[in-house]
């Protein structure tokens, strides 16, 4: 198979365009959700190009995490109590039905956030919206000034690699950025200081559960 040929392949099995959606767009969310085709479509983009990996620190994950469970690509709806006053609808919807889509540029500053944190002078810890595990902290080797500026031009609450708790963080070789449980997060877009995280803050919005 020619070059052009694979590339046309590409093109006919991948997306590559992360949309946003309201919190009344429910049909976006439901025709994202992750099957079995979709699955089997990464898998035959692997075989040609060879899995994509990142570097860096980035840990990498396999397509499985992302398989059907209870409730979409997890075993439990967002918490009900989310942090900085985040839209528990929208919340669920990206968390747990998409694998594309994400809250609109800038909603994070709509929230409660940027005023809750812009003075604090240590890290933020961010939790799983879902199971409340810790997924990212915030500011690492920055301070909190220059961690809001960068998200703010990108969009979305932007992480970098020394700020991702790998234990429970992976990415895929699409770039998708999900929890080891299932929560899509975001994607990671490297630029040309490393890898950079955009998040949904609805997906990181959870709070704190005692093991």
């Amino acid at each position: 198979m020619t070059r052009q040929s694979l590339l046309l392949l590409t093109a006919a099995l991948t997306t590559a365009n992360v949309s946003s959606f309201s919190p009344s767009s429910r049909s976006n969310a439901i025709t994202s959700r992750p099957t079995t085709s979709s699955r089997q479509n990464m898998s035959v983009l692997d075989s040609f190009f060879g899995r994509k990996e990142f570097g860096g620190a980035c840990v990498m994950g396999d397509e499985e995490i992302m398989s059907q469970k209870k409730h979409g690509t997890s075993d439990t709806p967002v918490q009900k109590d989310l942090r900085w006053n985040c839209d528990n609808d929208t919340a669920d919807r990206i968390c747990n039905f998409n694998r594309h889509y994400a809250e609109h540029a800038g909603y994070w500053t709509s929230t409660t956030f940027v005023g809750d944190v812009k003075d604090e002078k240590g890290e933020i810890t961010f939790y799983d919206s879902n199971t409340g595990k810790a997924l990212f902290v915030a500011p690492r080797g920055r301070d909190m000034a220059a961690f809001l500026a960068e998200s703010v031009s990108h969009g979305w609450p932007s992480f970098r690699d020394e700020e991702v708790v790998w234990e429970n963080v992976r990415c895929l070789s699409d770039g998708e950025s999900v929890s080891v449980d299932g929560t899509h997060l975001g994607h990671n877009l490297p630029d040309g200081t490393g890898n950079r995280y955009c998040i949904n803050l609805v997906s990181v919005a959870g709070r704190p559960v005692e093991e």
